[in-house]
C-alpha cells in the first residue's frame, strides 16, 4: 500500500519501476529511469484493452486526494464516458484562441463581406484589435480553457482608453459566441460576460464661429499642397457626412442637376442625401482625375488616415485644442439643433436609423423643459396679476 513516506522515499534504479496501491485498484507511483515520479492509473477502457495513464506528478497531489481523483475516474470509465487517455488527446487537438482567430479572419469575415453584413473598415479594425490585444494575450490558450480572468487580463492593456477597451470587449465577445456556435466550447459558456465594461464621457466638442474661422485660414493656405484632404475636410464642414462616406463618393453617386448624393454603402445602408449648393462647388471645383472626386491621383480615393493627419496638422496650425475630424460632423448637427431643426430631421441628417443621437444634439442647445416650464409660468403669473398674459408658442423639438 502507499503511504506518503514511501512516495517520498521512492528513488530511481536507473529502470523505471512502479509502486501499486492497495486501496484503489490501478492506482500506482511511477518513477522513471530519471528520477521523475507520476501518479499513474491503469485501466481497461470500453474495448477491454489494457490502457495506462499518468494523472500527475507526485508532488502536485496528496496521497488522499490523488485517490478521490482515481476512483472518481474509474467510476466515469465504468460508465461509459471517455477515459483520461482519450481526453488528453482531445486536448491536445484541442483549437487555440489563434486557430479560431485564423478561421475568424479567413472564413467568417469574406462570408460577411460578400453578403454585404460587414465593410472592409469593420473588418480592419477587428484584425487591429486581434493583432494588438487578442492575439498576444490569449493566441496559445485553448478556446475551451479561456476563462474570465483571461478575457480581463488581455482588457487591461487597453486600459488607457475606455472606449478601446469596450471595443476590444465587444469583440471578443462575439468572437466567443462563435466558437460556442463552431463548438468549440459549451453553450453559453461566453468568458467575456460578466467582464465590467469601462465608463464612457460621451464627447461634445463642437466648433465655435471663431474657430471655424481659424480653420479655415489654414484650409485655405494649405489647399495647394493637400487638395484631396482639404477638399475632402470642406466637404464634411458643409454636410455633417462622415469621412468614410465622403473618401467613398464616386463621381457617379452625384446628381449635379438635383443636388443628390446616393451612398450605396453607409452604417445604416444604402441612403440618398441631399448636398447643400456648398457642397455641390466643392465637387464642381475638383478635377475629375479618376472615378473618385477626393483622390491624389492613383486608381483609389485618398485614405482616412492620409485625411486624419492632414487634419491633425491644420487644427494644430490654426490653434485649435483637442479637436478631432469627427467634431465637425458634431458641430454641424449641433448648429442645425440650435436653429430648429427638429430631431426626425436631424436623424435623416445623421444618417442614424433612430433618434436617440438626434436627441443629444437638441439636449446639448438647451432643456426645452425647463423653456416649456420658464415661458408657461410667466404667463400664469401674468393672468394672475391681471395683467391678461399671452402664452407664446413653443418650437417643436420633434
Amino acid at each position: 500500500m502507499l503511504t506518503e513516506r514511501i512516495i517520498r522515499d521512492a528513488k530511481p534504479t536507473g529502470k523505471a519501476y512502479t509502486l501499486w496501491d492497495s486501496m484503489v485498484a490501478g492506482l500506482g507511483l511511477q518513477v522513471t529511469q530519471a528520477g521523475k515520479r507520476n501518479f499513474v492509473l491503469r485501466y481497461k477502457d470500453a474495448t477491454g484493452r489494457k490502457r495506462q495513464a499518468i494523472l500527475c506528478r507526485a508532488s502536485e497531489v496528496s496521497l488522499r486526494n490523488i485517490r478521490q481523483r482515481a476512483g472518481a475516474e474509474l467510476v466515469r470509465i465504468r460508465g461509459g464516458e471517455t477515459d483520461p487517455l482519450e481526453r488528453r488527446r482531445e486536448a491536445m487537438e484541442a483549437p487555440t484562441v489563434n486557430e479560431g482567430l485564423d478561421r475568424f479572419f479567413d472564413e467568417f469575415v469574406p462570408e460577411r463581406m460578400a453578403t454585404g453584413r460587414m465593410t472592409q473598415a469593420t473588418a480592419a479594425k477587428y484584425r487591429n484589435q486581434a493583432d494588438n490585444y487578442l492575439r498576444p494575450a490569449l493566441e496559445r490558450r485553448r478556446v475551451a480553457d479561456v476563462t474570465r480572468r483571461d478575457i480581463e487580463n488581455m482588457a487591461k492593456r487597453a486600459a488607457h482608453s475606455p472606449t478601446l477597451r469596450n471595443r476590444v470587449l465587444a469583440f471578443a465577445s462575439r468572437l466567443f459566441n462563435l466558437f460556442e456556435i463552431w463548438e468549440w466550447r459549451p453553450q453559453h459558456t461566453n468568458p467575456v460576460r460578466g467582464v465590467d465594461r469601462a465608463r464612457e464621457e460621451a464627447r461634445d466638442r463642437v466648433l465655435s464661429p471663431n474657430e471655424i474661422g481659424a480653420l479655415s485660414d489654414v484650409l485655405n493656405a494649405a489647399e495647394s499642397i493637400h487638395p484631396a484632404s482639404i477638399a475632402a475636410i470642406r466637404f464634411a464642414a458643409v454636410t455633417g457626412l462622415r469621412i468614410g462616406e465622403i473618401l467613398a463618393i464616386q463621381w457617379v453617386h452625384v446628381d449635379f442637376e438635383t443636388g443628390r448624393l446616393l451612398l450605396p454603402k453607409t452604417k445604416t445602408g444604402r441612403r440618398s442625401h441631399d448636398l447643400p449648393s456648398a457642397a455641390l462647388a466643392i465637387l464642381t471645383d475638383l478635377p475629375r482625375i479618376n472615378a473618385w472626386p477626393f483622390t491624389t491621383g492613383r486608381d483609389a480615393p485618398i485614405m482616412y488616415r492620409t485625411v486624419r493627419l492632414h487634419f491633425a496638422r491644420i487644427a494644430a496650425a490654426a490653434g485649435l485644442d483637442d479637436v478631432r475630424l469627427h467634431d465637425l460632423r458634431r458641430t454641424v448637427m449641433t448648429t442645425a439643433a440650435a436653429a430648429g431643426v427638429g430631431t426626425h430631421v436631424l436623424r435623416d441628417l445623421l444618417g442614424h436609423k433612430t433618434t436617440v443621437m438626434a436627441d443629444r444634439y437638441v439636449r446639448a442647445i438647451g432643456n426645452p423643459v425647463r423653456d416649456a416650464r420658464e415661458q408657461v409660468g410667466a404667463a400664469m403669473a401674468a393672468m394672475m396679476a391681471g395683467k391678461g398674459g399671452e402664452v407664446v408658442p413653443l418650437r417643436r423639438s420633434g
